[in-house]
């Protein structure tokens, strides 16, 4: 047979389907892939890789069609906007598209019509197949989307640090350009051998090329010089099938890469798995190509790279369902990375975090440690580390770390109401108040801040200021339990029985099953005298939340004062059980039981 008789892979010994067989295996493997995406209790960043599904879903069940069809291409326009709302390299599914109808649908030979451009001649049988048309649509739609995500982020680009993308922020453009066409090589290399896997690359994970003697430099070589021979073939080679297929292959492998290449804007990441999950398909065909080629040219070896072919594509699965595996949750996706990038801060520090967040606090101190020794400015986890030693009262240590946290970032408003706790702690009541109305100067909206400043002006007997923090914190955040119920406690303490009825009641009405809030209005209802209202939002509180030993116990007394001593009896010993230490309670009890005895045994 003929070399350029070659069809992409007839010649590799495997399995053949029918064009309906294959159509129906792959929607349905894709399918598959879509459905379990939404599997498992943990999703980063693959919002792309679903919606993207989708539109690969749809593309593999669409016919071929010389015709001219504006449904199609509303539809994949569609997708690619609801794929944009996702990622913007959603956009390049349009020059995919582009290129699928270029090539194989209307079977266009891009070095003839090179060639007839150059000589001016008119190719009319491309007119009428209405692909000027179809790609002037899809064109426009493109640019209109690019708009519309321009306007969407603020008619500018996402501001970056260096930690994000070291080679941005060299300040030599040829060390720029060569760290670039490192990071291409690193992405190329990941699609031959995706083992060396990793969710985040940033903060020093990649080194960058700083000298021409770098031996990395070879990388770069290679890569180009693959690169400069795979587009040789595609336009200059006499085979137009090999032209056409290594032209469809390329433009799969490169174009959904585009948005991350840092040609046309900065990017926040080094390296992303998730910028590679189209480019595959290029990696595929020209793979698929590849092994076509040989198995035509060496066929007495046909079976041996049959079953080179199959091994591959087994590592490949195994690998996948791996990847698959460690992405189900936070915490073997972040501790499969530590092999990766033992040398990348936010590793330890994403480590550290899921540790904290399970509860494993101990664990989590030594990798939030880490992270600050590898890169001795990370605020975010000199913040956290500061908020376990403020849990466990090592306080002194707390009020280092965070003070050192906003002397790196002054703007950082969630360290400085967390520095303003540990003062307030440490009764420096100044500090704590001008470390606070910090953090709302960097964050007008902070209702948490407005909160804790609150409780430091009840601390200091400064009860309307308190009122007016707890009073911005809810208006900020309306369902804020913490801050009516502090106003009610407050109002109730000083007295103020009526108001803080108004309040009480007024929470509810945004929260009305909240317990805590019932607790403090049926405290604050038995002090003005209301017992039976007042015993409706006990009962109602303890439905909410049956083992509160202080709602029993409250509810006890209510009953003492109204002179019902068996129900106070009763609550009295429910109360005890669930808290035998309950402040109060074992000395009401007891009153109650001299009380009761002298009722059964009058003094004659």
């Amino acid at each position: 047979m003929a070399l350029s008789d070659v069809y992409w892979d007839h010649q590799i010994p495997l399995p053949k389907l029918a064009p309906v067989q294959a159509k129906v295996t792959v929607a349905l493997v894709a399918l598959l892939c879509f459905i379990n995406s939404y599997d498992g209790e943990f999703v980063f960043d693959d919002s792309e890789a679903i919606v993207n599904n989708k539109v690969c879903f749809l593309f593999l069940l669409s016919d071929r069609d010389d015709r001219f069809s504006v449904r199609w291409v509303v539809v994949s326009l569609s997708l690619c906007a609801a794929a944009m709302l996702c990622k913007e390299q959603g956009i390049t599914v349009l020059g995919v598209n582009a290129a699928f109808d270029v090539l194989l649908i209307c079977n266009v030979n891009v070095y003839e019509l090179s060639q007839r451009l150059l000589l001016r001649k008119n190719p009319l049988d491309i007119l009428r197949t209405g692909l000027p048309t179809r790609l002037a649509l899809m064109g426009l739609g493109g640019l209109s989307m690019l708009y519309a995500r321009w306007r969407i982020m603020g008619t500018g680009p996402p501001a970056f640090t260096e930690v994000d993308n070291p080679a941005s922020f060299a300040e030599n453009i040829f060390l720029r350009i060569v760290n670039y066409n490192y990071y291409y090589s690193l992405n190329a290399w990941l699609l031959l051998c995706p083992w060396w896997l990793c969710f985040d690359w940033s903060m020093g994970c990649v080194p960058l090329i700083k000298s021409a003697t770098d031996w990395r430099m070879a990388w770069l070589l290679l890569l180009w010089c693959v690169l400069i021979g795979l587009i040789s073939q595609a336009l200059c080679s006499q085979d137009s099938q090999r032209r056409r297929t290594l032209t469809l292959g390329l433009v799969l492998l490169v174009v959904p890469f585009l948005p991350a290449c840092n040609i046309f804007f900065r990017v926040g990441f080094v390296v992303a798995e998730r910028v590679l999950y189209l480019s595959s398909a290029g990696y595929c065909l020209l793979l698929a190509y590849s092994m076509g080629h040989c198995c035509c040219r060496w066929s007495k070896y046909r079976k041996p790279l049959g079953v080179s072919m199959l091994a591959l594509l087994c590592v490949y699965v195994a690998r996948c369902a791996l990847r698959s595996h460690q992405w189900r949750s936070e915490q073997s996706l972040f501790t499969s990375a530590l092999s990766v990038c033992p040398l990348n801060a936010k590793v330890h520090y994403n480590v550290g975090k899921n540790l904290a967040d399970r509860g494993n606090s101990t664990a989590a101190i030594a990798y939030y440690r880490e992270a600050v020794r590898l890169h001795p400015t990370y605020v975010h986890a000199m913040n956290n580390l500061g908020n376990i030693r403020k849990e466990r009262n090592e306080l002194i240590e707390a009020e280092q770390l965070l003070s050192k946290a906003v002397s790196i970032q002054p703007d950082f408003a969630a360290a400085w109401m967390n520095l303003g706790i540990v003062q307030n702690s440490l009764q420096k009541f100044e500090e704590a108040e001008q470390s606070y109305w910090n953090a709302i100067r960097f964050r007008n909206k902070y209702p948490d801040c407005y909160y804790n400043l609150g409780r430091l002006y009840a601390d200091l007997n400064r009860h309307i200021d308190a009122l007016n923090a707890w009073r911005n914190a809810t208006v900020l955040k309306p369902d804020h339990s913490l801050a009516w119920n502090n106003m009610v406690i407050l109002l109730d303490n000083t007295g103020n029985l009526g108001q803080a009825e108004l309040i009480g009641r007024e929470a509810l009405r945004l929260l009305p099953n909240d317990h805590t809030i019932m607790f403090s209005l049926a405290n604050v209802l038995g002090k003005s005298q209301k017992y039976k209202e007042s015993e409706g939002f006990f009962l109602h509180a303890l439905r909410i939340s049956p083992n509160s030993a202080s709602c029993h116990g409250n509810l006890a007394v209510l009953y003492h004062r109204w002179g019902k001593l068996e129900l106070a009896r009763k609550h009295y010993e429910l109360s005890l059980k669930l808290d035998p230490e309950a402040p109060g309670t074992r000395d009401n009890y007891n009153m109650l039981r001299r009380k009761l005895d002298q009722l059964k045994h009058p003094t004659p």
